[in-house]
């Protein structure tokens, strides 16, 4: 990603001409003071009052209006000071949320996703409480003054409205004080995706303050976080510029960096949810990033987060100091995501979707189509995620079932022209590795492999099919949020480890079955038995620490593999390939073979 810096920061000019420029300049301010007339004194201007003054008295309205006296400044007089005497919210709701602002900062202090729950249970509230305090909250203003920042964020505003309010409805946070006039208008309806208009102006000249969205999400936290591992912590900046999509990573984002547009959406999200702005402007928008680390003090998250939780956020908004932009706040739902559209130059939404903000890696290809099929199951023949994934993996593995018995065909092959390959490599042995002769044997080998229509790759087909589509459902189902929290028996959520780790046993178990079981003439014992043991634990790792609905696709697969595997071997595909591997153990053995039946 390009790397950000502040447009506030401009570059120094050669000291020398700075240096005679600052001494015109002195000059001609010394000039003018002594050649202007003496103006007439006038009476001191009343100071304004404070943003956030006192409580008034009882039947007081909630709101102080001043403005200076006329005699002050003549003109000057019309800046007023608008601010309220105390906080109050504003609740809005729809289906889908429950926002709560605090005039305070006219900031967001809680988002509650009402389809969603935090791993108690409890609706999950997109503010990240305990980051919020720090980093500051939701729909805060971004400015790079410091000291306008904290004004801006602790000021009182005044709201159109208090109490609760239902969707679609609007609302207006106003304040002014000292020549500073800030506005917020927020606009809901029934979806995930509200619009904002801002607007701040000192003395009459806009200012540019950005949106922001500045301290994660309420599913990262500092707890144990035991039943997901690291996946709430997940975290990166998300951007779409110029007809491409990008995504950094949190350890890679730089707090306070800068990017100018065109931008037709940014923001940031973690593994489930994400905050996007969508500029109406999109080339006039402007991105800073903010990057923070939220210590992480308690349980077995300490342990694992020695450096803390990064804690990302997006300041989005326009350069000319009037920013107006769409906000999606909400679940990464395919679905969902294929329905919001930038703002395209025609000024209609038709342009970039935000699926690009769900990440399956290099398996991309394979996990998409995976999760279509598998969403289409669910909502068609079965609506339970677990029962879904078993029938989709009885198919897949139905499906795969050519390829076990083209991969038996080639391995029978393979053994019967064995001899005649040992009768090459025999011709051939008395040349070094290095000899240029080799090649030769090569050669006749692979034309042996022609006559007799081996594939070599034959008897590796079925891994090579299997190892993609694992790490694709793996990819699948970690970024799959409507596997978080989805129950089937004692499992609470797929897209948690399994709590109990009956799974990866049994995943272990029908693993080392599955091997026993499946014939390999071609391998050599020491090695077939060394595969026996080695692969069943390195599965049972990766399951012991994944998601569960991992580990119940691989343990199904392994156990229907088992039925299928033992039924082909009584077929007399399989007991020739079973033939041939006692024949070859009872040779190395020096005894007389026996075919197991």
């Amino acid at each position: 990603m390009a790397e950000f810096k502040n447009p506030n920061q401009q570059g120094g000019q050669d000291s020398s001409s700075l240096l005679v420029f600052t001494l015109i300049f002195v000059v001609v301010l010394i000039g003018m003071e002594y050649f202007r007339p003496k103006p007439a004194p006038t009476a001191p201007a009343a100071q304004p009052q404070s943003a956030a003054p006192a409580a008034s008295t009882a039947g007081a309205p909630s709101t102080t209006m001043a403005s200076l006296p006329a005699k002050a400044a003549g003109s000057a007089a019309t800046a007023p000071t608008l601010a309220a005497t105390a906080e109050t919210t504003t609740t809005v709701e729809n289906s889908l949320y429950r926002i709560t602002f605090n005039n305070r900062g006219a900031r967001v202090t809680s988002w509650i996703l009402k389809d969603y729950t935090d791993e108690n249970g409890q609706p999950l509230d997109l503010v990240n409480a305990q980051a919020a305090q720090s980093f500051g909250y939701p729909m805060s203003l971004y400015t790079y003054d410091a000291n306008l920042r904290t004004q801006l964020s602790q000021a009182l505003y005044v709201p159109s409205a208090t109490g609760s309010l239902t969707a679609p409805v609007q609302v207006s946070f106003t304040y002014a004080a000292g020549g500073l006039e800030v506005k917020k208008t927020f606009h809901f309806d029934s979806s995930y995706v509200l619009h904002a208009d801002v607007s701040v102006t000192m003395n009459g000249a806009p200012v540019e303050a950005l949106l922001t969205w500045p301290s994660g999400f309420g599913d990262q936290h500092a707890g144990t976080g035991s039943t997901r591992g690291m996946s709430s912590y997940l975290a990166q900046l998300d951007t779409f510029s110029n007809g491409k999509a990008d995504s950094v990573a949190a350890k890679k984002v730089s707090g306070g960096g800068t990017q100018n547009g065109p931008f037709d959406w940014a923001g940031v999200s973690d593994l489930y949810f994400a905050a996007i702005f969508l500029p109406d402007a999109p080339s006039q928008s402007t991105l800073v990033s903010l990057s923070n680390i939220l210590p992480a003090t308690t349980g077995d998250a300490a342990a694992r987060l020695k450096n803390g939780i990064p804690i990302l956020g997006a300041a989005v908004g326009a350069a000319s100091g009037a920013t107006s932009l769409r906000i999606f706040v909400g679940p990464k739902q395919l679905g969902l995501l294929h329905q919001i559209h930038a703002m395209a130059a025609d000024g209609k939404t038709t342009g970039p979707d935000l699926v690009p903000i769900v990440h399956y890696g290099m398996w991309s290809f394979l996990a998409k189509p995976l999760f279509y099929a598998l969403r289409w199951m669910h909502n068609h023949i079965v609506a339970n995620w677990g029962w879904a994934i078993l029938l989709f993996t009885v198919l897949i593995t139905l499906a795969m079932l050519p390829t076990r018995i083209t991969m038996m065909k080639s391995s029978i092959k393979m053994q019967r022209v064995q001899p005649q390959m040992n009768a090459i490599k025999e011709k051939y042995k008395k040349y070094k590795f290095d000899d240029p002769r080799k090649r030769d044997m090569n050669l006749e080998i692979q034309q042996l492999y022609r006559d007799e229509g081996i594939n070599m790759f034959g008897g590796c087909l079925p891994m090579l099919i299997q190892f993609p589509l694992i790490f694709a459902f793996y990819a699948m189902l970690e970024n799959a949020i409507e596997l978080r929290h989805a129950h089937w028996f004692w499992l609470h959520d797929l897209s948690a480890p399994d709590p109990y780790h009956i799974l990866p046993i049994l995943m272990v178990v029908s693993q080392f079955a599955f091997q026993l079981f499946t014939p390999t003439p071609g391998v050599d014992a020491d090695q077939q038995n060394m595969m026996a043991f080695t692969m069943p634990l390195f599965s049972g790792f990766i399951t012991w620490h994944y998601a569960s609905g991992l580990a119940l696709y691989w343990a199904c697969s392994n156990l229907i593999g088992i039925f299928m595997q033992l039924g082909i071997n009584r077929t007399s595909l399989g007991k020739e390939l079973r033939a041939i591997q006692a024949k070859r153990a009872a040779k190395k053995q020096g005894k007389p073979a026996l075919a197991r039946r």
